[in-house]
């Protein structure tokens, strides 16, 4: 008897805690998501924008392989909501030399194809490469050294959208037949960025440029006369500092110490810091890196299956989870589904995951902290639009987010109105370009003739948005007496209003505008 009740009791204790544990690890999590977007609010303090501008790149830097464009991040737009804006463009065969960035970043591929690969610290290398590999089979004497063993490589196409967390390393190879070109956001504002505004990228090697590696920015007058100093006096400087010219972390360290570090020689040391590299932050790959679907071709002509298999069986189980979340069977985290080191960092945006499908209007893409967890962290989300020959997205504003608008494809009009009943902007917008709509801002898109196509980054993991017009609008949810006294109309005139259009987020061309 005395047996059972201990027993009872030690459940009723486990069970407890359990939930209190759980509670905690939700009220966490809240906090730091409070806290991240207090941060924002506090350092993003006027946002006094009278109007809107559709932006083109103002700083390119040209590479062997590649050239690289950032938008003006001293743009009032940019300063409001906290962010950097930048697009690569990469050859056949290059490589984007590896890097990190003192904020999250979140990209878009708008074309091509290629592999990356992100080194996240303290994880183990658990890949090996295959080209290594097919020489271990080809020649058995290389059974005595070791494979190149590293971290994870991904391959990407058209339409993913890939996650970065701040300071974490990645590389990006063009291994496609074509252009590589892709644009990314980098939140300057979040809290995981404590130095300041200013968007900045860590170079691991190479020599880019000095304006590159600033987001573009040009250095202040103080680093400029102390440049040109050492210009002036290099020859000295590198005998008795053995400083070097080099715009990468390497360059800055001791060679001495470097070869100390690595257990190489100096001669070597010194290739590591570049300082004679004209190539700048594309380079062209003299030896192509095996892709990851090519290294499964060569298992599956040995009959191996399993990462197929494995990946398949991931697939499902994301599929799954989907199918939860729409029936709202959200279901309980128990901390299993990724860590750290297993993160998936890629989420499609093409037509099989749209989350709203017009067949004559077009369709709609979110990725969000529910279908790509990582985004829960870095505190950011996308939004994929493609519109048809004059259809409209609905006229909406974002409750939680700033959204930054590229257009990827087409053109189209584009009205934005401020809390006061102006509209700040109201403009034809074209492939290239760049708008910011402020949290709370009501915007309207409406396709040309050509269609009308974008991906919109939001500073918010979960970013939501309240429409104006269509089945799960505003206007539908006030009652009809309201909705007719708001606007001195009949109650017939506020019926049309709430039912005329039944569609959701996106609208069909009435008549009147595909004639």
């Amino acid at each position: 008897m005395a047996y059972s009740s201990l027993l009872s009791f030690s459940v009723c204790f486990l069970v407890f805690f359990h939930g209190c544990f759980a509670q905690i690890d939700m009220v966490t999590n809240h906090h730091q998501q409070q806290e991240q977007q207090q941060h924002r609010f506090t350092r993003q303090s006027q946002c006094q924008l009278q109007n809107l501008n559709a932006l083109q790149p103002k700083h390119r830097f040209r590479s062997e392989a590649g050239e690289t464009e950032f938008w003006d991040q001293n743009e009032q737009q940019f300063q409001c909501a906290g962010v950097a804006f930048l697009r690569h463009k990469i050859q056949r065969k290059g490589l984007l030399l590896p890097s990190f960035t003192n904020a999250p970043m979140l990209m878009y591929i708008v074309q091509g194809e290629g592999i990356q690969g992100a080194v996240f610290p303290g994880c183990a290398e658990t890949f090996q490469s295959p080209s290594q590999q097919s020489q271990h089979r080809s020649d058995h004497r290389q059974h005595e050294s070791f494979p190149d063993q590293h971290q994870k490589i991904r391959k990407f196409k058209e339409g993913d959208v890939i996650a970065l967390p701040a300071g974490v390393s990645h590389w990006i190879y063009n291994n496609g037949q074509s252009q590589l070109v892709l644009v990314a956001l980098v939140d300057v504002g979040s809290n995981d960025n404590q130095l300041d505004e200013n968007f900045r990228k860590f170079f691991l090697a190479g020599n880019p440029q000095e304006g590159l590696v600033r987001g573009g920015q040009r250095q202040d007058q103080s680093q400029r006369q102390s440049r040109s100093y050492r210009g002036r006096h290099q020859e000295e400087e590198e005998s008795q500092h053995q400083e070097s010219d080099g715009n990468n972390l390497l360059s800055g360290f001791d060679e001495n110490l470097l070869a100390e570090v690595f257990n190489i020689d100096t001669r070597l040391a010194r290739k590591l810091q570049n300082e004679r590299d004209n190539r700048g932050a594309i380079v062209r790959m003299e030896h192509e890196i095996q892709s990851p679907e090519e290294a499964e071709e060569e298992q599956r002509e040995q009959g191996s299956q399993e990462e197929e298999e494995e990946e398949d069986e991931r697939s499902e189980e994301e599929r799954r989870r989907e199918r939860r979340r729409s029936r709202g069977e959200r279901g309980s985290r128990n901390g299993l589904e990724e860590t750290f080191c297993t993160m998936r960092l890629k989420h499609r945006t093409d037509s099989s995951f749209a989350d709203i499908f017009n067949p004559r209007g077009g369709r709609i893409t979110t990725v969000n902290g529910f279908n790509l967890p990582i985004l829960n962290a870095l505190q950011l989300s996308a939004e994929r639009g493609v519109l048809y020959n004059n259809a409209i997205y609905a006229p909406h504003w974002n409750i939680n987010a700033h959204s930054i608008v590229y257009i990827t494809r087409g053109n189209g009009r584009i009205q934005i109105v401020s809390e006061n009943g102006e509209a700040i902007f109201d403009d034809q917008v074209q492939e290239g370009q760049v708008i910011i709509v402020p949290q709370n801002y009501a915007v309207l898109k409406k396709a040309g003739r050509q269609g009308f196509e974008w991906i919109a980054f939001k500073t918010n993991a979960n970013a939501k948005i309240s429409q104006l017009a269509g089945r799960v609008s505003v206007m539908r949810g006030l009652p009809v007496d309201v909705l007719a006294n708001s606007f001195g109309i009949s109650r017939e005139e506020a019926t049309k209003l709430k039912q005329n259009r039944q569609e959701v987020s996106v609208f069909s061309p009435s008549r009147g505008s595909q004639q």
